[in-house]
């Protein structure tokens, strides 16, 4: 009883603390099958002509309506590039499906 050494031990083994995986993002198409991929792909083209269109648009009467559709068209763009990196990635599996639904 003098160093201790008996009582370091333990009955049962030291647990230990789960490793995170790093994720690897990697591209995979499995979550969005058939019509799906397309359409966001197509989403995500159509609202980034949009934004180009309105960039390239020089002058303007009332430009408050532009100004809006410059928003618009800049967030669908960001939010549909999101969900396809999120879809097509191992991000899905590093949020996970309920983090992932409620985004």
């Amino acid at each position: 009883m003098g160093n201790g050494t008996d009582n370091d031990k333990t009955t049962e083994p030291e647990a230990k603390t789960p490793r995170r995986r790093l994720p690897r993002f990697g591209c995979t198409l499995r979550r969005l099958r058939g019509w799906r991929l397309p359409t966001k792909v197509v989403q995500t083209i159509l609202s980034f002509v949009a934004v180009v269109c309105e960039e390239v648009l020089d002058d303007c009467i009332i430009c408050s309506g532009l100004y809006f559709f410059e928003f618009i068209s800049c967030g669908a763009f960001l939010l549909s590039l999101l969900i396809l990196c999120v879809y097509c990635t191992d991000l899905y599996e590093l949020l996970g499906e309920d983090k992932v639904q409620k985004l």
